[in-house]
């Protein structure tokens, strides 16, 4: 018998630690190769960490809310196989085990940071930190983020105010610790102004709502069924509320004559999957159209800082892609303007299936500059969506509709059935106006309709 520690992965190049969610396997059950043994969650996204070996569990090193650094051991397998992760040939005698319960949860291997480069670890909180009732917040705070704003003494409205650059808005260490060291670097003068600024805030927000009349909860019956939000819809919905809040949205519609491109994709689509082994959707070709366009009109592959206009270079377009549990994620197509259609389709492809599967990293869902979402799989024909922050626009594509159409010929107008759609585009009025964002929305649909039908992949 050997036992084999379970380590934390790597998730991605930015991602240092993850939260443990919750145990699906629990001391003394059997696990087979790539069962599920915990859910972990970075500030980006959520996903699983499977079994790489057979044996027993054995041990838990973190419970659950708890937070673990890449490389920590998470958990302890009894194998019945020598392997090269091998922490002892015997079980832990029962003074090792005593030792292990007196020393810090997540011993980290030989190969982990070393203490030195830590930027912040959590102190125990004093009575006075832990006052601090952080239910008072709508907004989901990780373990480690409440951990610092207690022993630093932030109040839950100074830290619900911190503007976040995690998934949705939502505030990272990083964040937090920017925040500390610009506000214990202020002066006097400006720390009481900026007190005084958040005073007259929360006055005029008294004032304006004020004459609200209260909202009662809404009645139910016995026979109702309250289901609480889980936590990714949480972060969803405060992402929505935050971009409503922040973003001026107007939403411009260009109707599409998209026939060529649908006889197209009819005539190659049998002779493509046989020999890519991929079927080709229409979403793919949608994001070849945007690549296109955003290079034509840059200005729409930006984002907003205060007074700064941050102008993006890459073209990473994000993908709205609904999961089997109803909630929403997007994973991002980087450089996708690097990419031919055949590149296009097959990362279309793998990002789709392992959205469902819930195998993304949590780098595939950050670094977007550009967000389509694709309505019409919903059989839904136009929409008005939710810029995703911090981009300026997010285009949605409606259903494809046979509809008798007006076509000018030589001999006359008559009258034709086509394949037509709606494209809309949502912008961020602050800094893109009515001409930028009808403009572009229409070069799109132009791409689209004049696609060539005798196009070869």
């Amino acid at each position: 018998m050997a036992l084999y520690q379970l380590l934390l992965p790597k998730m991605g190049e930015s991602v240092a630690e993850a939260t443990i969610i919750k145990w699906a396997k629990q001391i003394g059950d059997e696990l087979a190769v790539d069962d599920v043994v915990v859910e972990i969650a970075t500030d980006k996204v959520d996903s699983e960490v499977p079994s790489p070996v057979e044996g027993k569990l054995v041990e838990l090193r973190f419970n659950e809310n708890d937070i673990a650094q890449v490389g920590d051991v998470i958990a302890i397998i009894e194998t019945a196989e020598d392997t090269n992760n091998v922490e002892a040939d015997v079980k832990p005698t029962p003074e090792q085990e005593a030792e292990v319960e007196r020393t810090d949860v997540g011993v980290q291997p030989e190969n982990a940071a070393k203490e030195e480069e830590i930027p912040y670890l959590p102190q125990p909180e004093s009575d006075a930190a832990a006052s601090i009732d952080f239910s008072t917040s709508e907004k989901f705070y990780s373990p480690l983020v409440k951990s610092i704003a207690q022993e630093e003494g932030i109040s839950v409205t100074e830290l619900d105010n911190i503007k976040g650059s995690g998934s949705d808005g939502r505030v990272t260490k990083d964040d937090l610790l920017s925040y500390i060291a610009k506000r214990s670097g202020e002066s006097d003068g400006a720390i009481k102004q900026t007190a005084q600024n958040s005073q007259d805030a929360k006055h005029t927000t008294v004032q304006l709502q004020s004459p609200t009349p209260v909202t009662k909860s809404p009645s139910r019956t016995m026979t109702d069924e309250i289901v609480e939000m889980d936590r990714m819809r949480k972060v969803i919905a405060d992402h929505m509320i935050h971009s409503k809040d922040i973003a001026a949205h107007v939403t411009s519609f260009v109707e599409a004559d998209v026939t060529n491109l649908v006889l197209w994709r009819e005539r190659v689509k049998a002779a493509f999957e046989k020999r890519e082994g991929e079927k080709i959707t229409f979403t793919p070709i949608f994001v070849e159209a945007v690549t296109k366009a955003i290079k034509d009109m840059p200005m729409i592959n930006i984002s907003l800082n205060g007074n700064q206009i941050i102008k993006k270079k890459d073209i990473n377009i994000g993908m709205a892609a609904a999961l089997p549990n109803g909630n929403l994620i997007v994973p991002v197509i980087k450089n996708a303007d690097q990419l031919n259609l055949v590149g296009l389709t097959k990362a279309v492809n793998d990002l789709a299936k392992r959205s469902r599967e819930n195998k993304l990293l949590p780098d595939e869902v950050k670094g977007g500059t550009f967000t389509l979402t694709n309505i019409g799989g919903f059989g839904n024909i136009m929409g008005t969506p939710i810029i995703n922050q911090p981009q300026v626009a997010i285009l949605a594509v409606g259903a494809i509709k046979k509809k008798p159409a007006v076509l000018e010929t030589e001999y006359g107008d008559v009258i034709a059935i086509r394949h037509l759609m709606y494209l809309s585009l949502s912008y961020d009025h602050r800094i893109v106006d009515g001409s930028l964002g009808g403009s572009f929305v229409k070069r799109v649909a132009d791409y689209l309709e004049q696609w060539d039908v005798n196009r070869e992949i």
